[in-house]
């Protein structure tokens, strides 16, 4: 399994909402075994710089690359980067299931 995180933060605080919703928009995406986009919760005081998270797991690469490549994907980025002020993503091979 592969799972795909991403951080981000939004450049406006009043543009927190539309940036969460945009995201939300790949959840329509195929290929994902489970997607999720949510507010940072902040529990954490060391790391709570990002404002939005997503989450999302794939069977495979294939899957992976398959979700990024679905025209949704681009649409969506295209609207949400000027949005947003930073980005860190990761994606790893996962043993649990």
């Amino acid at each position: 399994m592969i799972r795909h995180i991403a951080f981000l933060t939004v450049k406006h605080a009043e543009d927190f909402d539309r940036t969460r919703r945009l995201l939300n928009r790949l959840c329509e995406i195929p290929h994902a075994l489970a997607f999720e986009v949510a507010a940072n919760a902040r529990i954490d005081p060391i790391g709570d710089a990002a404002d939005i998270v997503v989450y999302g797991e794939c069977a495979d690469e294939a899957a992976l690359t398959a979700w990024k490549a679905n025209p949704i994907y681009d649409e969506t980025t295209q609207v949400v980067r000027p949005l947003r002020e930073r980005r860190w993503s990761a994606d790893f091979r996962s043993a649990l299931s």
